[in-house]
């Protein structure tokens, strides 16, 4: 990774307290850690951790980015209803996975993530309430 850089430390502290935030979730706890930071060195600090495979960047179907910090590996299960995300660990042979993805479709897999999308126990029981 790059030189060392205060503000990138100050964000990993954000990571290991907040889960999965937005980018500007993380912006907002950084400002107040440190009140001169600006949005653009963030984002420019999200990028450089990106880059680096400290952090990942979550696709949320609907609302911004979520970035989680890398610490073992684990999946992602996203509520269609209300965006929360949850870790989980299953094991299982991604190359293989990825072999036959390609078998099947033609498409070179290029990025190692799993995703899941269902209604979070919260929701259903929200639904069940309702009807």
């Amino acid at each position: 990774m790059n030189n060392y850089s205060k503000q990138r430390e100050i964000m990993l502290d954000v990571f290991k307290k907040l889960h999965h935030p937005t980018a500007e979730e993380i912006y907002n706890e950084v400002h107040k850690k440190n009140p001169v930071i600006s949005k653009s060195t963030v984002y420019r600090n999200l990028n450089v951790l990106l880059k680096n495979h400290i952090i990942n960047k979550i696709k949320v179907l609907t609302g911004p980015d979520r970035f989680d910090l890398i610490e073992k590996k684990h999946y992602h299960v996203i509520c269609k209803n209300c965006d929360d995300i949850f870790d989980f660990i299953y094991p299982f042979e991604q190359n293989e996975l990825k072999k036959s993805i390609q078998k099947q479709t033609g498409v070179t897999i290029i990025i190692n993530s799993v995703t899941l999308y269902g209604i979070c126990k919260k929701c259903s029981v929200s639904k069940n309430k309702e009807e």
